[in-house]
């Protein structure tokens, strides 16, 4: 079975009645697409093993496949131990999204916060969880594995936030308020229609990401014909994109900062960083983040793919194994 063929099957969707965003604004009718995986351990009908699995800005419950390699017997997230949920959060076109409501430039602003409660809630609704092991999140999806540790101090008993920091500030603000730019400056993006313009416009917001997913060494190595067809390569992904949910997520992630609310965090605090990202260099957002959170453990991976390291997390498997063994449950009954 091919990797698409797999996700199709694994795919499901729950309904919520509503979700009220930060500001106030209500949505009826709310979809939530997610799969699981894994093996749930119950105490009654309350499932004691969850762990949630938060996807970086633009992605959707397929990033889960990033721990697949680690999910076999005895290792960090074990099939048989544990029960993993992942979501396509707020903000996501197989979710409550811009895109898929036809809302577009009308959508509610929505921020981190609003994707933790989100998420929260549909946990609570669908599978009536009110605690879970844990939440893992790469880039933006530690943003929200963060951001649910601060707003409900008891819901996880460890987070992992991976390539991700405590605030967008810096390169990575300006690279956010550039890719606002070249949205806004498409005089078709108010008028809600997605056009020949939009999807050029769409096509340059995209590439704008482009440097900073691999190294600088990888992309300086890298034969210029090679790079330029990678350039392409990436820039023709943009077709699966739109405009409105690139432009609602990336004001969420701008706005993002939660340095003077990281000493409300209790849960442990598995830290991932990587010494050759470009948006997040450890110097910058995992050292100075591991200083500021009680009870927090720092792994810097070096990895040529950068910003993409989860792809290579069984280069940290011992360190893994070492933080999740105190995580293990058992069936209650």
């Amino acid at each position: 079975m091919c990797e698409d063929e797999y996700f199709d099957e694994k795919r499901q969707s729950f309904s919520m009645d509503s979700f009220e965003f930060s500001n106030g604004e209500v949505l009826k009718n709310v979809n939530v697409e997610y799969m699981t995986c894994g093996t749930p351990k119950y105490d009654g009908d309350t499932i004691t093993n969850a762990i949630v699995y938060c996807h970086g800005s633009l992605g959707n419950f397929t990033s889960v496949k990033k721990i697949f390699p680690l999910m076999y017997e005895n290792a960090p997230f074990d099939e048989n131990k544990f029960f993993f949920i992942s979501i396509s959060s707020l903000g996501s076109p197989g979710s409550c999204s811009p895109s898929s409501t036809n809302l577009k430039n009308k959508f509610p602003s929505y921020s981190i916060e609003d994707i933790a409660n989100f998420q929260k809630q549909f946990l609570a609704e669908k599978f009536n969880i009110k605690h879970v092991i844990g939440i893992i999140g790469n880039s933006m999806g530690g943003f929200v594995a963060l951001t649910s540790a601060i707003l409900f101090p008891d819901f996880a008993d460890f987070i992992m936030p991976g390539v991700s920091t405590y605030k967008v500030a810096g390169h990575d603000y300006i690279l956010s308020k550039f890719i606002n730019e070249i949205i806004t400056s498409d005089e078709n993006y108010e008028k809600g229609s997605v056009n020949d313009s939009i999807k050029r416009t769409i096509r340059l917001a995209s590439l704008a990401e482009f440097n900073f997913g691999l190294s600088k060494e990888t992309l300086r190595e890298t034969p210029k014909d090679e790079l330029s067809l990678n350039f392409e390569e990436f820039g023709e992904e943009s077709k699966f994109l739109d405009i409105y949910d690139m432009k609602y997520c990336n004001e969420a992630c701008m706005n993002y900062d939660i340095e003077k609310d990281l000493g409300k965090i209790t849960a442990k605090v598995f830290i991932i960083a990587c010494y050759q990202d470009p948006h997040f260099p450890p110097e910058l957002d995992g050292i100075p983040m591991s200083e500021m959170i009680q009870n927090s453990q720092l792994v810097i991976m070096d990895s040529s793919l950068g910003h993409l390291c989860f792809n290579e997390l069984e280069n940290i498997t011992d360190e893994l194994n070492n933080f999740m063994k105190d995580f293990e449950v058992k069936n209650v009954c």
